[in-house]
């Protein structure tokens, strides 16, 4: 058997994800497997790529808090103080609780988080107008992120 049609049966098993081949060619018999001698797999390059894939993840993790701090400086932000997805009215296609530029006091509920099957009320946690709404309705929220401005 040739090198080239070797290396083509090395290139085929690598890419099909099968865990061994063997051919037997008259007197000539190779056998090519993912595993080593031990049955355990062997380190493949594509396991390299893995790591890279975490990086944008990083990048949009650390893009997020820049995007948010220009807005906490033009007010006061009311901040998530959980986890869940954010809504801005009690009810699919009812009125939202606030809009821009209506004024809140302290108390007054300005959306709901979900969190765990349980709609928790979030309310303004001091007077003012509502400058900015800086989340999407049905959008997931951190703990901390800025949900509104309050001015």
């Amino acid at each position: 058997m040739d090198l080239r049609k070797l290396k083509t049966l090395i290139d085929l098993v690598q890419q099909s994800g099968i865990a061994e081949l063997e051919i037997t060619e008259g007197e000539e018999k190779v056998r090519i497997s993912r595993f080593g001698a031990s049955g355990a797999p062997m380190m493949m390059p594509q396991a390299m790529a893995m790591p890279a894939a975490a990086i944008p993840t990083v990048e949009i993790a650390a893009a997020e808090p820049e995007a948010a701090a220009p807005a906490e400086a033009e007010g006061h932000a009311v901040k998530s103080p959980m986890v869940g997805t954010f809504y801005r009215s009690a009810t699919p296609g009812a009125k939202a609780f606030v809009e821009v530029g209506q004024a809140v006091k302290a108390g007054d509920t300005v959306c709901i988080i979900e969190a765990m099957k349980l709609l928790n009320e979030i309310e303004a946690d001091r007077d003012g107008v509502i400058k900015a709404i800086l989340v999407e309705n049905g959008q997931p929220v951190e703990y901390g992120q800025p949900l509104f401005v309050i001015d």
